[in-house]
């Protein structure tokens, strides 16, 4: 006999059980990816939103498809940001997303955190998953 947690669970499964996938192919690691774009939409760093868990369970979900399947650049985000920066001979100036070439130094040098929406575009322009640069 299930646990009451557990028979809540079971009853309402058929309804997340799409969201709460773990992902074994491209197409299924992309819907995880886009529904955790929402989710960051939706959460931002409200670590008391309802919806928060949810967020870092579909990020972890994520984070374990890329690490067997996806090369990634191996370290910090700042080290991630200055690897494709080599990678794509960009310099400073070229990440208008950053802000101007002053604020991306910031960001390099530790002085300056990314914000999500920079975690957003940085991701979006390199095709990785937003994980790289938190």
């Amino acid at each position: 006999m299930f646990s009451a947690e557990l028979t809540k669970t079971v009853r309402v499964w058929p309804q997340i059980s799409d969201v709460l996938l773990v992902p074994h192919t491209e197409a299924e690691y992309e819907r995880a990816v886009s529904l955790l774009d929402e989710l960051i939409d939706e959460v931002g760093e409200d670590e008391a939103h309802p919806l928060a868990s949810l967020l870092e369970t579909l990020g972890t979900l994520i984070e374990t498809y890329e690490n067997s399947h996806l090369p990634e650049p191996v370290g910090d985000p700042i080290s991630s940001l200055q690897e494709f920066m080599t990678e794509h001979n960009l310099s400073a100036a070229d990440l208008p997303e950053l802000g101007d070439a002053a604020a991306v130094l910031e960001i390099l040098q530790g002085r300056q955190e990314l914000t999500l929406p920079q975690i957003r575009a940085l991701a979006q322009r390199f095709g990785v998953s937003p994980t790289v640069f938190v």
